[in-house]
């Protein structure tokens, strides 16, 4: 079989410990990858920190957590019992360490992935409390949270500043900062700390980036041999402009990590690429080998879209994917939940889209190819 070698080589690494990544530079002391977090131990203490993503080296919020002891200003005891969060991406955290039935609250549930139905909260469950970017004081009020986790970009409005003054602790998640798959993945550890579950965290997040790693030097092993790396495209047509992942951004990682030829792989800006319908068919419809991250179900509906999807040469070999295997009718998605946290299952998707020997009996877990 075409790889064979390969594929005997990814069942070793994956299925073996591996050692642990070097440390990422730019990464805080004690953590592998993140920058945007710290935890230290002192005094009776887990000292959690969250440092500003716009300004080097300015603190955004410190906090001290207890496990036991008198409380000060500024402390949380430990571990919390009662969440509310604005994020989707906060519930995969909470998921992922088994503290789920903690969440108290949460903005826009309609998009949370995870069942909520058992959780702790309100009687009928966990409480709607209004939207992600303007989160209702009240409500949260409501749910009696022991903390409030916001994403940084809710640091400043008026809801925020509202419940501050209530005395429930706000805590600046910035996760969708980090540009590195795994230094979002490790924000898994701060998250933890607030349960005082860093232990089981720590092992997670072992395994997650030493899987990532394995993946990473399999697809290099694979794209640089014999027939060559094969090429991507991400996105479709909204509106007239085309939004691609710049080399830099979270998805542009993990495209060169997969292996993939991209045209945007040397360009390390941290945003999206807009252009035009017209630029997207001269950069990617001749030489695009798969097209991913798609937001329809089938290629007859990306071509009622727009006919010029049709001109790929992606989509006329029904080489398209999208990232909603695991999503709702309600617009909830997965990849977005516990893919943050998982980063090595998205990886170990776009390896199989690319290079389907490779892993010829893993399943996919968020990505779904397009029907006729």
């Amino acid at each position: 079989m075409k790889h064979a070698c390969y594929i005997s080589l990814v069942l070793l690494l994956l299925l073996s410990s591996c050692a642990p990544s070097r440390v990422q530079e730019g990464a805080r002391p004690g953590n592998r990858y993140a920058s945007g977090f710290q935890l230290e131990d002192s005094a009776g203490c887990c000292l959690a920190t969250v440092f500003s993503p716009w300004e080097k080296g300015k603190i955004m919020a410190r906090w001290c957590l207890r496990r036991e002891g008198e409380l000060r200003p500024g402390d949380i005891r430990i571990p919390v019992s009662r969440i509310a969060a604005s994020s989707c991406t906060h519930v995969g955290f909470l998921n992922s360490i088994g503290v789920l039935g903690a969440l108290a609250g949460v903005c826009n549930p309609e998009f949370v992935y995870a069942p909520l139905d058992s959780t702790a909260g309100a009687r009928e469950g966990t409480l709607n409390i209004g939207d992600g970017m303007s989160p209702s004081v009240e409500r949260i009020l409501l749910a009696h949270p022991d903390v409030m986790m916001v994403s940084t970009y809710a640091q400043g409005d008026a809801a925020t500043q509202q419940l501050l003054k209530t005395g429930i602790p706000v805590i600046y998640n910035n996760e969708w900062m980090e540009q590195s798959p795994l230094a979002r993945a490790e924000w898994i550890r701060f998250v933890a700390a607030f349960f005082d579950r860093r232990e089981a965290a720590d092992s997670l997040f072992s395994v997650v980036a030493a899987r990532y790693d394995s993946l990473c030097a399999v697809s290099a092993a694979v794209s640089s041999g014999a027939g060559g790396r094969k090429s991507i495209v991400s996105g479709q047509d909204f509106r007239g402009t085309w939004y691609v992942p710049a080399g830099g951004t979270y998805m542009g990682r993990l495209f060169r990590a997969a292996g993939a030829e991209y045209k945007y792989n040397d360009d390390m800006r941290e945003g999206s690429i807009p252009l035009t319908v017209e630029q997207a068919v001269q950069d990617f419809a001749d030489d695009a080998d798969v097209w991913v991250g798609v937001s329809v179900r089938s290629l007859e509906e990306l071509k009622q879209v727009d006919v010029k999807h049709t001109w790929f040469r992606a989509w006329q070999t029904g080489e398209v994917y999208n990232f909603m295997r695991r999503s709702t009718p309600e617009g909830a998605n997965d990849f977005w939940e516990r893919g943050v946290v998982r980063p090595d299952e998205i990886l170990a998707d776009l390896i199989k889209v690319l290079y389907p020997d490779l892993l010829p009996d893993l399943p996919f877990t968020y990505t779904s190819r397009l029907n006729p």
